[in-house]
């Protein structure tokens, strides 16, 4: 099945690929390999704001990171066009806004580590890091950056 097929019978609709929000560009390319620029929590409502661990749930944050996983994978079918072309996802690095006593960062990225495998099945399986950050560009509560090969 394909991973458009895929995504429709999910019923997972992808945003429109978010602009730069600075002097960079949304993704690059460097032989097989698409390098996608951090993309910030946000849903058809606007941002997805606050902190891990003073007024945003580790389940909200995880929604978040889903979302920031919809715009991940919007922004390679931007790069590539067709997203069966897209052989692995190689690694995500997620950033997690959050309180210095915070620690279920891992469990916040899940949201997108969950989303890649729900919708590119084994190819979705990913290296990873999670970190806490002490702030994000514009009060975000989650940004994630990935790496995918690409046929």
């Amino acid at each position: 099945m394909s991973i458009e097929a895929t995504l429709a019978e999910k019923g997972i609709t992808l945003p429109d690929a978010p602009a730069p929000a600075a002097n960079y560009v949304p993704f690059a390319q460097s032989g097989n390999l698409i390098f996608v620029s951090g993309q910030i929590s946000a849903d058809e409502n606007g941002l997805i704001t606050g902190k891990l661990g003073e007024n945003v749930s580790v389940e909200d944050g995880a929604a978040a990171a889903r979302r920031c996983g919809l715009s991940l994978i919007a922004q390679v079918k931007a790069a590539i066009g067709d997203l069966d072309r897209v052989a692995r996802v190689v690694k995500l690095t997620g950033f997690v806004n959050s309180t210095p006593d915070f620690t279920d960062q891992p469990k916040v990225i899940n949201g997108c580590s969950d989303l890649m495998v729900e919708v590119f099945g084994d190819v979705g399986r990913h290296s990873r890091a999670a970190v806490s950050a002490p702030s994000l560009p514009f009060g975000v509560a989650v940004e994630i950056e990935a790496v995918f090969e690409v046929a």
